[in-house]
């Protein structure tokens, strides 16, 4: 059987990411979850995520500063960005830039 996508999420609220992390493993995917960018960034999953899912409004880095980022330290990862407060501008910022979703 081939090794499953590593899908990471950095979300700050732990009951959500919990939810995503029970919701990727079932789906298939091998699932890392971190409680803040700094921590994903200090971690080996950094290179080996195929998908990111973030969350726009976290202390200290917002998902969005967070994945620009990762784009300028070369890091072509997917992302997407989760919110319970939702701003079209940042929606489109967020597009401009390169998220998935």
């Amino acid at each position: 059987m081939p090794k499953a996508s590593l899908v990471s999420v950095v979300e700050d609220d732990q009951f959500f990411r919990e939810s995503m992390r029970r919701l990727m493993r079932s789906l298939g995917y091998s699932v890392e979850a971190f409680p803040s960018a700094a921590d994903f960034l200090a971690s080996p999953c950094l290179v080996e995520t195929a998908c990111l899912i973030a969350d726009i409004h976290m202390p200290a880095i917002t998902g969005l500063e967070f994945y620009r980022h990762l784009v300028d330290a070369g890091y072509a990862i997917p992302a997407i960005l989760v919110t319970a407060y939702p701003d079209d501008d940042v929606g489109a910022r967020a597009l401009k830039d390169g998220v998935v979703c």
